[in-house]
């Protein structure tokens, strides 16, 4: 097991990381101050993983709230249900909330927990790769709304995260490989020995090998830790640069509908977007564009956006949190390994968002 730690003073907690770790009361019991817990799952992974989770917490009131699972079910409407839970229990100011899944559920019951009474605690056992590496650390939560996805939320730092290795074993293959491609985004953004490493063994990681996976999990935390804990609450650029490939794959998401696109999907084409527009602005070369896509490519990852409209793209980007003033701001790269916020010409971007199946005028 590796343990990381999220520097965040009274805030900071611990990241568990091994398998076998969803059992483990000595892991879990620690976070919890109350007697009351509640449960926040999904359909598809609680029949999976919930028994084990309650096996080690025993002697506790533990009440569940299981969702549908999906995308299209992050919003204000299925959040209230798990308000409902908790009314419906009685829980107290010193109740817990665990999410146990994917990235919908951690985000939907860390922001209910912000909101219960002015704020219960709450802890993540992520169950796919995605959230493991990305949504579970960090403490942003919330919702989407049909014009803007994650635009309704607050900022809440779970107790603790607990990352069982072993539930990537049911994981779908889709869902591994969009996974990756946030795994992707720290070598390009800020660690480029771990993206030359990623492309030694992306092999191994599509075909689950737990070594490699655990390997891979423990970079990419260490990697959003280091960042989280100099820039929590996002109050400068530096956290922002976690949001490589974002602004253009939340427009996909959006644009497309919620679900159609994984999340991990849309921001590795957001990412190799990203990676076009620099090279336009002279910053990265053909190579290096080359270099992002075609690591994407054998992570099994989309690098076409869809057929949208430029003016549809613009749209959908103009709602993103790092608009300032009403000017557009991207993530975008400097060099690999170095990314930055920065404006980009309007006739650069919208030839970016032209290209299409040509991005990076590489086929």
């Amino acid at each position: 097991m590796h343990t990381l730690n999220v520097a965040l003073g009274h805030r900071s907690y611990p990241i568990h990381i091994g398998a076998g770790l969803l059992g483990r009361s000595d892991l879990l019991l620690p976070h919890i101050h109350g007697r009351q817990v509640l449960v926040v799952s999904n359909e598809t992974v609680a029949p999976l993983y919930l028994d084990a989770l309650i096996g080690a917490l025993s002697g506790y009131h533990v009440a569940t709230c299981i969702l549908p699972d999906g995308e299209s079910f992050k919003d204000l409407q299925h959040l209230d249900r798990i308000f409902t839970c908790l009314l419906e229990q009685r829980f107290n100011r010193d109740c817990t909330l665990i999410a146990l899944g994917g990235g919908v559920v951690g985000d939907m019951t860390g922001f209910a927990a912000a909101a219960y009474q002015r704020g219960v605690d709450f802890i993540q056992v992520p169950t796919t790769l995605l959230a493991q590496v990305d949504s579970s650390v960090g403490g942003k939560t919330g919702v989407n709304h049909a014009l803007g996805k994650n635009m309704i939320g607050v900022f809440k730092q779970p107790n603790v995260v607990l990352i069982d290795t072993d539930v990537l074993t049911t994981l779908p293959a889709r869902e591994l490989k969009a996974g990756l491609a946030e795994v992707i985004k720290y070598g390009l953004i800020r660690d480029l020995p771990f993206l030359a490493w990623l492309e030694q063994n992306i092999p191994g990681l599509l075909a689950g090998d737990a070594s490699l996976l655990a390997e891979a999990i423990r970079q990419s935390c260490e990697n959003k830790a280091a960042v989280v804990a100099a820039d929590e609450l996002e109050k400068s650029d530096l956290r922002a640069l976690l949001n490589l490939g974002h602004t253009f794959g939340h427009a996909i998401e959006t644009g497309m509908g919620y679900g159609a696109w994984l999340h991990g999907e849309a921001v590795a084409t957001g990412m190799l977007m990203a990676a076009d527009l620099s090279m336009r602005l002279g910053w990265l070369s053909a190579d290096d564009v080359l270099r992002v896509r075609t690591l994407l490519v054998r992570a099994g990852l989309p690098v076409d956006p869809p057929q949208m409209a430029v003016e549809e793209f613009l749209q959908h980007m103009s709602v993103d949190k790092k608009v300032k003033e009403g000017r557009l701001r991207l993530v975008l790269l400097q060099a690999l390994g170095h990314a930055v916020v920065s404006e980009a010409p309007p006739e650069l971007l919208c030839a970016t968002l032209s290209a299409g199946s040509a991005l990076g005028v590489l086929k």
